[in-house]
């Protein structure tokens, strides 16, 4: 079993614009809401994908009610963490004529001390009998640091990190089996801008070497780089229509540990995920339908 794990979901709604002009009235033409947010949509995506899964997230509030339908009508196993505070709402704004995707991001409510404590003993209990974990998303505000390296050492399952910054410096020194942050996070975790492709190599050979043993950097549609035992590898992703590249990293860290447990090699599971991932650029939810 797959466990998706993380502390900022989001209720999300896409709004589809023929035209979007800023600093005008703007009438969407199509208007989708569901359950996202990284934990939800790796979540979403091990199950639209066959694997045995279990999310663990945390909802509150009208919104969370919402989340919680919305992963039950479409079948996906969860495990649910009350929280006072509501869960956020996002805002996809997708420009028809342009092509342009415009996100308006809230910010996750602080969690108690309660809550958080509460998440990992939800936590411990669900990553008994897994054999993978994907652990995605920033850290609520005013949560420590360390809290991810904390989960992650109640857990023996091979663990996927899609984070970022000090949290993922917290946990390197566990030896996650693979991370996978874009290239801008990669910046953000080693405090420096990376304005070349050996600039990428070179902090992704500093990640590895403080623990991570296969480090995969995307780039949105251009090259992703793949850094592991045997050495430096680039993909090139399929060129497809992109409609919503929201979700697309998601997907992309879902397909791998999806097809990790099917005992496929770490290469031909990042392989896989990059194909899937860029079919999901072309389908306007955050998760893809195939």
């Amino acid at each position: 079993m797959i466990v998706a794990a993380g502390l900022t979901p989001a209720w999300q709604q896409i709004l589809v614009f023929r035209q979007l002009q800023v600093g005008h009235v703007n009438r969407a033409h199509e208007a989708v809401w569901c359950g996202s947010g990284k934990v939800l949509n790796v979540g979403a995506a091990l199950h639209q994908l066959g694997a045995e899964s279990l999310t663990i997230s945390p909802v509150g509030g009208a919104t969370g009610q919402q989340i919680r339908d919305d992963f039950a009508r479409r079948g996906i196993p969860a495990r649910w963490v009350s929280t006072n505070a509501a869960t956020r709402v996002c805002t996809t704004l997708l420009d028809q004529v342009t092509g342009a995707t415009t996100e308006l991001v809230e910010n996750s409510t602080a969690l108690t001390e309660f809550e958080l404590a509460q998440y990992a003993e939800a936590f411990a209990d669900g990553v008994r009998s897994a054999s993978h974990v994907v652990l995605s998303g920033s850290l609520p505000q005013g949560t420590a640091p360390s809290y991810y390296r904390d989960l992650l050492e109640r857990t023996s399952a091979r663990t996927l990190l899609d984070i970022r910054g000090r949290e993922l410096i917290e946990c390197l020194p566990l030896r996650p089996f693979l991370v996978k942050p874009n290239r801008e996070e990669l910046a953000t975790t080693v405090g420096r801008p990376l304005t070349t492709d050996d600039d990428v190599a070179t902090a992704m050979a500093e990640v590895r070497d403080l623990g991570a043993e296969w480090i995969v950097v995307s780039n949105g549609p251009a090259s992703l780089f793949v850094l592991g035992p045997s050495g430096l590898h680039r993909i090139e992703p399929p060129q497809v229509q992109a409609i919503n590249p929201i979700g697309c990293g998601d997907s992309l860290t879902a397909a791998v540990a999806a097809q990790l447990a099917r005992g496929e090699t770490p290469l031909d599971a990042i392989s896989f995920g990059v194909t899937y991932a860029a079919h999901k650029a072309s389908q306007l939810l955050p998760v893809a339908i195939v």
